[in-house]
């Protein structure tokens, strides 16, 4: 006899076994974008933001000098503790063992954060501030984004 022969007398012979219980699905991460520190990491990125987008408004695109940004000193400060309110959210995260993608994110915005201000600030024309600044506006959007989208079940 044939093994496939063999294999299929053998499981029509065999008792029937109850179906597998449907595997449990993985619990959905609970969200943290109620908790104070994230509410304030939300709240300082989206103010942040504003502000790149208004500077890139008043940037020109043709090529010349890049004209100083009035209040980048505050901006720089602000955007510094922004980045170190990314990295207490990490270690928080990193310490309830909880939610790895967003933990992860979070770090690599703390440390992509003082890169992006000095790309703003080292910009020598006005072609060159404005995409620095774009790079800016998206990764402080991203930093509200990624707090505030529902959390996903691990896959």
């Amino acid at each position: 006899m044939s093994c496939g022969i063999a294999l299929a007398v053998a499981l029509a012979a065999a008792p029937m076994a109850e179906a597998p219980a449907a595997a449990t699905a993985a619990p959905t991460p609970v969200s943290v974008a109620h908790e104070p520190l994230y509410v304030d990491i939300v709240s300082r990125a989206r103010t942040l933001e504003r502000m790149v987008r208004e500077w890139h408004g008043q940037t020109p695109a043709a090529a010349g000098p890049a004209a100083p940004l009035p209040g980048f000193d505050a901006f720089k400060a602000e955007a510094q503790a922004l980045a170190e309110l990314d990295m207490k959210a990490h270690l928080d995260l990193k310490a309830r063992d909880a939610d790895g993608d967003l933990k992860c994110i979070l770090r690599g915005i703390s440390e992509d954060m003082p890169r992006r201000v000095a790309a703003v600030e080292e910009a020598a024309t006005a072609p060159e501030r404005r995409l620095a600044l774009d790079e800016l506006a998206y990764l402080l959007n991203d930093n509200a984004g990624v707090i505030t989208a529902p959390p996903k079940p691990p896959v």
